[in-house]
């Protein structure tokens, strides 16, 4: 099921979605017959002042009210959508919710409207669904628990039908991972507000820092909007830096769950330099250090951890296994160096603490000796009071978000300030409430598959595979059903019983909305479930991390950071990175905990090594070139271990398609880039347009890496990312399409020539395109219906103005050569590049020899042995195709301030099913078609540390596929695309992939003109001979879609 998820931008145009409902659906009866279910929303306790999420969308809604689910909503004008949206979607204005089945908000229902809802419905019992804040044993909330379980007196008939009480915080997946929560927009609030609460801060040291220019959380009406406003702060950044009285400005993160993740997220929008713990004293005492950057260090537990006494170096199983030997050193070692803490790291009964109040006095003596900014700012997100940070003591509201305390842990007023001895907490316990649109649409997406496997229990409704593992969820989610406490909950009836006689109990700490980190990863493995029964029961035992999953990343190439870090974000994945370049592979390890991260040298023809590797894996992420990925299949096979890829599917891979599924491993493959993010798109639209009633006839995409528009004005209008190799490749390929109604073909010699000179995508923006490779197998692929059915079947490459006409002439002058008979020798006897090896050589000799004597020289200048080994490479025929590919990576890389762009956009032309259409008919001549186009502009971020467009789009998608099939989200096997593994694989890469900034951006209207078909019509639409020139006799059955040697090859 979806562990992380979002809903897109809606298909529907306004005037769908303001006709959707009519008046006669928002004023019928409301039905109480058993044959239906009605699903109620609350209003949120109008005593929470800032509450404005709602555990359901409109579009969620009218989801349900589709598949006859009656919706009940109470009205309330503080939610962050308001009641007509609700009402336009199907939904009823109800003040009480008193018919509803199963009743869903995101906090506690108020103990008086839930004396209300307690009856069963028709005689069954009612379900209620909320945060609880019970499972823990929470004082506070035993009251509430108490209506869920049977008291004296009651009878047994009476007693099973008392609600069923669901917790958001218990569902999880089979693993333990929490699937459903609000952790990420946590991390994401509360990196802003503990950067607008250092300006703040700075000002009382008489500085003006460019974060006064940051607006809080809550005033953003998106979490895009709060994206730009840190990129503005972090444009002033990158051009007049931070203050210099105050120095280096340096973030500290803890913890490796959803928070961490989400506040790391957010600062990717801010100049960024990540460092290690070592590097700390250095940095913020060089006065040369760069103040135009902000920086940034992750703590791993093994920065500051160490054995008691014996001050042994940090051993994470041992750690896992007796926590209570380790102490803290975070207040020697990181803190004195930060200006603002990000606590983003949970804390349990037994485990060191980050920051004991004992050590607050030192930590501040020290931190003052480095410098007045050092250690001013923490911004506690898991708000645990009396927690990881033992002396923040309680939590803060949006409208008063920070305090100051002195040395002794002791509040003080805000006109301390001023003083050395304070340090400034911001500990908000409802930050994701100030990101209410984007904080509800994840949580609603998430939720969705759990309510409706609800909804369907109810409805006594079949279940599916899907359905049943959605159930055993919900299940485990249970702490209360037919008036009794489920056995794992059962402890809870003894603090019931205290409760109810008034006995004295311990006090949990406060409860807040951090309540899906992920503690398995903060506390470095502690069990989430003991964490509960350290606090409150009397077992205090802890427990060991579940083993963590091993990942196998192939490669080290310029698509790969992402990957790893995306692999590694959730701590719940060792990955080790095999790669022929060792050098590059450990600097993708050096930003990670090396308990977890290991980088490995690996020559792809070592098999045996190569087995080994592969065997001790959970799983393997390839990105080889693709003529590799083959033999590493067979040892995936071999070995029963899954493999993703980002590369095309080769026939060598298709052959083990019945091998792979007898051994019962998925071989995932085009999941990048093209192919990846456009097949997930591409199904993922097509899919919503088929319930809508409608059926496609036409398929446009264009897709291309360029360089950023300010950065493009070189040679060919490129520069690279990644490997030349793919592109040139591409540009040698056939083609084959479908345009109005008829199959057109290109050879790959006439492609170059044959390009379409004007593609009007992108406003302002100048694009040419090259049609790319055999486009008529995507409608199987895509699940378009018959080829003979579709009026264009079309996908293309894009590139500037010049790219193809430059490329032309190189092909021409037989620089795209790979034939042998066109090689080059690059030793002097053949001729080839003897001025460079015979002149640099006769230089470092002084010119004691002549020139033929090349073979000599080597030897007298590197030895008798390296000069054999360097002359048999100097021997080996390169060919013109190999030259250039070498010549561009290396005159057209980007520098380190440039950045890279990726645009990816459909074209499509659907028609209601009901027309009548087997054979392609011109779509402007059928009633009610309508245009959809879905694209995607996305940019790299030129930083030391950052990552290219294309390495993101091609790495993320790789690295999220992965984790859905490590999670068992992915239940097919064989050699498969994403298309062919449902919705949980290129669903879940969608949603993942917007958590990262990276979005389709949708829009629908009638198709009215032929001017709306002037993306593609116009350019296809040529009658000129010289466009099939070459064509003739073109076989595309027994193409090989492998050739590229890179998943990112356009």
């Amino acid at each position: 099921m979806k562990a992380l998820q979002r809903p897109r931008t809606r298909l529907l145009d306004s005037a769908k979605a303001s006709t959707r409902a009519p008046k006669a659906r928002q004023t019928r009866k409301i039905s109480t017959s058993t044959s239906n279910v009605t699903v109620g929303i609350r209003k949120e306790d109008p005593g929470r002042l800032w509450e404005r999420r709602c555990p359901l969308t409109p579009d969620a809604v009218h989801e349900l009210v589709r598949e006859g689910v009656q919706v009940l909503i109470q009205p309330c004008e503080r939610r962050v959508w308001p009641n007509e949206e609700f009402v336009k979607a199907g939904a009823q204005l109800h003040p009480t919710l008193e018919p509803a089945n199963i009743v869903i908000g995101i906090k506690e229902t108020p103990l008086s409207e839930l004396d209300r809802l307690k009856s069963p419905v028709n005689g069954r019992e009612r379900t209620h669904v909320m945060f609880s804040h019970t499972a823990k044993g929470q004082l506070y909330n035993m009251p509430l628990l108490s209506r869920f379980v049977a008291g004296e007196g009651q009878s047994a008939q009476e007693s099973k039908l008392l609600p069923r009480l669901v917790d958001y915080e218990l569902l999880t997946g089979e693993d333990g991972k929490r699937v459903v929560g609000f952790g990420w927009f946590a991390g994401a609030a509360g990196l802003v507000e503990g950067l607008t609460a250092s300006a703040l801060d700075f000002l009382s040291l008489g500085v003006s820092s460019p974060f006064l220019y940051l607006p809080r959380p809550y005033s953003h009406p998106s979490l895009d909007d709060m994206r730009k406003s840190l990129r503005s702060v972090g444009e002033i950044i990158s051009t007049r830096g931070m203050p210099k009285s105050t120095g280096p400005f340096v973030i500290a993160v803890t913890g490796n769950g959803n928070v961490a993740t989400g506040a790391l997220d957010l600062l990717k929008e801010l100049p960024t330099c990540f460092v290690k713990a070592h590097d700390l004293p250095a940095l913020v005492s060089d006065p040369a250090t760069d103040l135009r950057k902000v920086y940034v260090i992750h703590v791993p537990s093994s920065a500051y951890l160490s054995r008691k006494q014996s001050n042994e170096a940090f051993d994470r199983e041992d750690y896992y296994a007796n926590p209570e030997s380790y102490e803290s050193h975070f207040h020697e070692k990181i803190a004195p160096y930060t200006t603002v803490l990000i606590n983003g790291a949970g804390w349990a009964l037994g485990c060191p603490r980050i920051l004991p109040s004992s050590a607050l006095p030192e930590t501040i003596k020290l931190a003052r000796n480095v410098g007045r900014s050092r250690f001013r700012t923490i911004a506690d997100i898991s708000c645990d009071i009396n927690g990881g940070i033992e002396f923040v003591d309680r939590s803060c509201t949006i409208d008063d978000p920070f305090f100051y305390c002195d040395a002794s842990g002791k509040e003080v007023p805000a006109n301390r300030a001023v003083q050395d001895d304070v340090v400034q907490i911001m500990s908000i316990d409802i930050l994701p409430s100030e990101l209410p649109l984007d904080a509800s649409k994840h949580f609603s997406g998430a939720l969705n598959p759990y309510l409706r496997s609800l909804v369907k229990t109810y409805q006594g409704i079949s279940p599916t595979e899907e359905d049943r593992v959605a159930m055993d969820t919900v299940d485990r989610a249970t702490i209360a059903r037919g008036g009794e406490l489920r056995p794992k909950h059962a402890w809870l009836g003894e603090l019931l019983t205290k409760s109810a006689s008034s006995a004295p109990l311990v006090v949990p700490a406060p409860e807040t909305d951090r309540t899906d980190l992920d503690l398995a990863a903060d506390l470095g493995g502690l069990d989430t479930t003991t964490k509960g029964k350290a606090y409150y029961a009397p077992s205090t035992s802890v427990g060991a991390l579940p083993k963590k999953r091993r990942a196998l990343l192939l490669g080290s190439g310029m698509v790969a950071k992402p990957a790893v870090d995306e692999l590694l974000s959730r701590g719940d994945v060792e990955l080790v990175i095999a790669s022929n370049n060792l050098t590059e592979a450990q600097e993708l390890a050096q930003f990670h905990d090396p308990q977890t991260c290991k980088a490995v040298r690996l020559d792809a023809s070592d098999k045996v090594m190569m087995s080994q590797l592969v065997s001790a894996a959970d799983i393997v992420v390839s990105l080889l070139p693709a003529p590799l990925h083959p033999p590493v299949a067979e040892l995936c096979i071999e070995h029963q271990k899954h493999l993703v890829t980002a590369s095309y599917i080769s026939p060598a891979m298709q052959s083990l398609d019945s091998r792979a599924k007898s051994s019962d491993v998925l071989l995932l493959n085009e999941i990048g880039l093209d192919p990846g993010i456009d097949h997930c798109s591409a199904v993922d639209l097509r899919d919503r347009i088929e319930r809508e009633g409608h059926k496609i006839v036409s398929f446009v995409s264009w897709c291309g890496g360029l360089p950023a528009p300010e950065h493009s004005d070189v040679p060919l209008g490129m520069k690279f990312s990644w490997s030349p190799r793919g592109l040139l490749s591409a540009a040698l390929n056939d083609a084959r399409f479908k345009q109005n109604g008829k199959i057109q073909t290109i050879s790959g010699q006439s492609l170059l020539s044959s390009y379409f000179p004007s593609v009007p995508l992108v406003r302002g923006l100048a694009l040419e395109g090259l049609a790319n490779r055999d486009s008529l197998p995507y409608g199987e692929t895509y699940g378009l219906g018959s080829v003979d059915s579709m009026w264009n079947v079309f996908r293309g490459t894009l590139r500037y103005p010049g790219f193809a006409r430059v490329l032309d002439v190189f092909s021409q002058i037989g620089l795209l050569s790979t034939s042998p008979k066109d090689a080059v020798i690059l030793n002097s006897t053949h001729g080839g590049w003897q001025s460079l090896v015979a002149s640099s050589l006769a230089r470092k000799l002084g010119d004691r020899r002549g020139a033929s004597d090349v073979r000599g020289m080597l030897r007298a200048v590197v030895g008798r042995e390296n000069a054999e080994e360097t002359w048999a490479v100097l021997e080996d025929p390169v060919s013109p195709f190999d030259l250039l590919t070498t010549l561009l990576a290396h005159k057209l890389h980007y520098k380190p301030d440039e950045r890279d762009m990726v645009i990816l956009s459909h074209e499509i032309i659907s028609v209601p099913k009901s027309s009548k259409t087997k054979r392609a008919v011109d779509p402007l001549t059928i009633q009610g078609a309508k245009k959809h186009t879905s694209t995607l502009v996305t940019y790299g971020t030129p930083s030391i540390l950052g990552a290219s467009a294309m390495a993101r789009t091609v790495g993320l998608p790789l690295a999220i596929a992965a984790r859905k099939v490590l999670d068992g989200k992915v239940k097919v096997r064989g050699v498969k695309g994403p298309g062919d593994c449902g919705r949980p694989l290129w669903g879940g890469v969608l949603e993942g992939l917007e958590e990262r900034g990276i979005a389709m951006k949708e829009s629908v209207r009638p198709l009215a003109t032929r001017g709306d078909l002037m993306k593609f019509e116009d350019l296809l639409g040529r009658t000129d001979p010289s466009f099939m020139h070459g064509a003739h006799g073109l076989t595309f059955g027994g193409m090989d879609r492998g050739v590229t040697s890179d998943p990112s090859f356009k």
